[in-house]
């Protein structure tokens, strides 16, 4: 009989036990760099998909917010134009084809939750991105030429009513915020209108100025009208605005008509919570940049913050008010 600590039936039990040590030591090691790797996001470049043109206020905005996000990252933040289907393209396009890695995200407007009950779409607002912040809100108005012949919302509507369809007017594609509102305002009143959609903001402008269009429904419109080059008839706030306290809102003018539209980041769906909380982060951050802030009091927008799960919260309601809203005035763009 062998004495001592390795019995003849331990020594295969204690081999097994040092080796299964072993190989959990050498899966540790081989781990190691995964995980390292994924705590190191972001380690390359990131791009903001921004579903408008260049030039105009959405598209300085983004910009001075990518700068001052960029620099909490450690990463360049790659601004990408995408514009069409009035804000909705490039959302769209994200959520089908990117990898929800945290390196494509993209602007998020109040557009993509309404067009789903408009049209045929390829997207589900709700189920299709993950949203990360909400920053600002859009503040649209009315805005004519300096020498148009209306001075009040009353003369635009009067004379429509004498030109049925005649008087044109521009918004940043079907269905967007501005086209609905006019819309809206047209069946109030009792008149009719010719829409016509643009891609962006600075198209609309050209087209104004130009004598293409007659009046924008939209927002972006404080640096022409700083310039004197276009005269506000009205905004579709709650209030009226700091910066331009002679301007009346819709309501006061006797149409229940006010005009909320915020808009945010999102990324495709199925993201990882810690990548969705360093984009959040560094976002929530870069809304103190007073380049950022400036673009905003521009055109009299202000931060509208919501957090990756509140504004999560907000496009699944969001989604739901649009289909009843749009339900009710019986819209269809197919």
């Amino acid at each position: 009989m062998k004495t001592g600590f390795w019995t003849g039936r331990a020594r295969p039990l204690a081999r097994r036990a040092v080796m299964g040590a072993l190989l959990a030591a050498l899966g540790c090691l081989t781990m190691a760099p995964a995980l390292q790797a994924a705590e190191a996001y972001p380690s390359k470049p990131i791009t903001l998909i921004l579903p408008f043109p260049p030039g105009g206020a959405t598209d300085v905005q983004l910009r001075a917010l990518a700068l001052a996000a960029q620099r909490e990252l450690g990463q360049p933040i790659v601004i990408v134009n995408r514009p069409g289907v009035g804000g909705t393209l490039g959302p769209a396009a994200m959520a089908q084809s990117a990898a929800p890695d945290g390196y494509t995200i993209a602007l998020i407007a109040a557009t993509l939750f309404r067009l789903p009950h408009l049209m045929k779409v390829s997207y589900d607002p709700v189920a299709d991105f993950s949203y990360l912040i909400c920053l600002t809100g859009y503040t649209n108005g009315l805005v004519v030429r300096q020498d148009a012949p209306w001075k009040t919302v009353q003369d635009l509507l009067a004379d429509a009513r004498k030109q049925p369809g005649a008087i044109s007017f521009g918004s940043t594609g079907r269905g967007s915020s501005g086209h609905i509102a006019m819309e809206r305002l047209a069946r109030a009143a009792g008149v009719q209108f010719n829409f016509i959609p643009y891609k962006g903001m600075a198209e609309e402008t050209a087209a104004l100025l130009g004598g293409h269009l007659m009046v924008i429904s939209d927002p972006g419109w404080g640096a022409l009208a700083e310039s004197g080059k276009a005269r506000v008839l009205a905004t579709l706030g709650e209030s009226r605005l700091k910066r331009w306290p002679e301007v009346p809102t819709l309501r006061e003018l006797g149409f229940d008509l006010v005009v909320n539209s915020p808009i945010g980041l999102a990324g495709p769906r199925g993201m990882d919570p810690k990548v969705v909380k360093v984009l959040h982060d560094a976002f929530r951050k870069a809304m103190a940049d007073p380049g950022f802030n400036r673009a905003l009091e521009q055109n009299d927008q202000v931060p509208l913050y919501l957090s990756a799960e509140d504004y999560t919260r907000y496009a699944a309601e969001q989604t739901a008010r649009e289909k009843v809203f749009v339900q009710e005035l019986g819209l269809k763009l197919d």
